[in-house]
């Protein structure tokens, strides 16, 4: 990787990682201030869904070649994010303060805090033990909360879609509505997650393996 590369990657990941560490500091004061799951959104979510969207520069990365994690795995992981952000949450203010939110966007930020700086200490060469051993292990739980905390949303989320008749322009020349979409993705979600949950779970093996090895050496 060019130099240039390198300095690139890891400013995009230190900029990653404290738009994180700020959407979670806000989630996280929010909840301590007024007792409730329910300002997790307004506190966060916009500043969210900006660090969402310029995420999608992860898979133009594993296309161009510049990191070795490919298309297909960022972009579903991507897609699935942005979907949920932009398409539901952000356009169906009714369910911005459901728990599932909070329960969503904290389990989001806490696997965040920890996976951008790993990735831009990497990228200097400074890699921490401590944070690797965090990168491939708190994803064990995060992971699976994140998903229940999406799937609960999507399905709290299908009355208004269906009374708003969301996208029904985007949908209108195709044989199924925005809603019935929703439900058949939420019978696809949890197949479509278990590949990248797999996955995390074979780069684990492989990663802390190789660190093992080294503290054996």
């Amino acid at each position: 990787m060019s130099q240039l590369s390198n300095l690139y990657l890891f400013a995009y990941n230190s900029l990653q990682a404290l738009g994180w560490a700020i959407s979670v500091s806000r989630i996280l004061s929010n909840f301590v201030s007024t007792k409730s799951l329910s300002g997790a959104y307004a506190s966060a979510g916009e500043l969210i869904c900006l660090l969402q969207t310029v995420a999608f520069l992860e898979v133009i990365h594993g296309a161009i070649g510049i990191v070795p994690s490919g298309v297909l795995l960022p972009l579903m992981q991507w897609g699935g994010r942005a979907h949920f952000l932009l398409a539901i949450v952000r356009p169906v203010d009714e369910v911005q303060e459901q728990p599932s939110v909070f329960v969503t966007l904290l389990a989001w930020g806490l696997i965040e805090v920890i996976r951008y700086p790993h990735y831009a200490l990497n990228c200097v060469g400074s890699a921490v033990s401590l944070i690797t051993y965090l990168r491939y292990t708190a994803f064990i739980v995060l992971y699976p909360v994140g998903l229940a905390g999406e799937m609960w949303l999507m399905y709290q989320a299908l009355p208004f879609i269906k009374t708003k008749n969301l996208y029904a322009d985007y949908f209108a020349g195709l044989p199924i509505t925005y809603y019935n979409f929703v439900k058949v993705l939420l019978v696809c979600y949890p197949f479509m997650w278990l590949k990248l949950y797999l996955h995390l779970i074979k780069q684990r093996k492989a990663k802390l393996g190789k660190q093992h090895k080294k503290k054996r050496n």
